[in-house]
């Protein structure tokens, strides 16, 4: 009997640790610093991308070996490379021995070897037929610093390479001091953009992941902890009047008046459909423009998401995504 209430204890202990760990993986804190600052947002390959190919000697050399847009070269004869300097100088090196490179590549998260002949000249320039990239470098707006972690989120949504359409791989990255020049506006079938100046100095912060409800990672900078506002649920987020906070001018954060008009809880990221409202807005934007996407959106004082997309059809309407997702995630990519 004894024997069976020690079984009994035991199994009432683990349920108790099944249960209570899920709990705490997402342990965002209920009130964060809500952005809207304009960033500069610069971001590494996890090796070097290949993005296209060009002619040697009449002939597609590069493709010809196997390679793929979208290839990721991690090493060349075993030498690990992260940088297209690192591949350059590994390319160098065997020039003066052997033009046959040995590549180590991913493609679709496995691993693999293709066999690579460079051409070279006289003066040992080779040439491997590549185009390829190691970074990717652009502006966006910050969403949220959660002031318990110093875990920050911004844009929202991934960063895609734009020659492959796919999720930019990141090895690591930053955000810096970005100011707003001027503004491209937006028209029904031409989204606009924000144009910036970039000061990579100053630096606010260290990109840890890049994934599919924004960027994220550990804020450096000073942070106002006074100027926190208090996280929505889904279920809080309703139709009506809300506000975004962005940049539309050099470096002053503003709010505008914008109509929410639908609600969408299952999709992944596009689940607060909404409408510019505000005059100033769209006399400066003429809508939704690039640049944009991250800028917090508030409603009843809470921050209850963020901006992502710009409806091409109608750029004055947009989605947004709700900050939960983006504060779970933050808190699970963010060690």
């Amino acid at each position: 009997m004894h024997f069976l209430k020690k079984i009994k204890l035991q199994i009432i202990i683990l349920l108790l640790i099944l249960f209570i760990i899920p709990i705490n993986i997402y342990a965002y804190s209920k009130y964060v610093v809500p952005g809207g600052e304009t960033i500069g947002i610069e971001v590494n390959s996890k090796g070097v991308l290949v993005v296209g190919f060009y002619e040697v000697d009449s002939r597609y050399i590069g493709k010809d070996a196997g390679f793929e847009i979208g290839d990721s070269i991690t090493k060349i004869n075993g030498t690990e490379v992260n940088s297209i300097n690192e591949m350059v100088n590994v390319v160098n090196e065997e020039a003066s021995s052997d033009n046959k490179l040995d590549v180590t590549i991913i493609r679709d998260d496995k691993s693999s070897n293709l066999s690579l002949n460079m051409i070279c000249d006289s003066n040992d320039v080779c040439k491997t037929g590549l185009y390829v990239k190691d970074a990717i470098t652009g502006i966006g707006t910050l969403t949220y610093i959660d002031p318990k972690t110093t875990i920050f989120g911004a844009l929202g949504h991934e960063i895609v390479e734009k020659t492959t359409g796919e999720k930019f791989e990141i090895k690591d990255g930053k955000i810096f001091n970005a100011t707003v020049t001027d503004n491209t506006r937006s028209e029904n079938g031409s989204p606009g953009e924000k144009n910036a100046t970039y000061n990579e100095s100053i630096n606010y912060g260290e990109i840890n992941a890049n994934e599919e409800s924004g960027v994220f990672g550990k804020y450096t900078d000073e942070i106002l902890e006074d100027e926190v506002l208090e996280v929505a649920s889904k279920d809080e987020v309703k139709t009506g009047e809300a506000f975004i906070r962005t940049v539309v001018n050099g470096s002053e954060v503003k709010d505008y008046s914008i109509n929410i008009l639908n609600i969408n809880k299952d999709s992944d990221i596009k689940n607060i459909l909404f409408e510019i409202t505000d005059q100033n807005l769209l006399n400066e934007t003429g809508g939704v423009i690039q640049g944009m996407s991250g800028s917090p959106i508030i409603q009843n004082n809470k921050i209850i998401g963020a901006v992502t997309h710009v409806i091409v059809s109608d750029t004055k309407k947009g989605y947004g995504i709700f900050i939960t997702t983006m504060l779970e995630e933050g808190d699970k990519s963010v060690e």
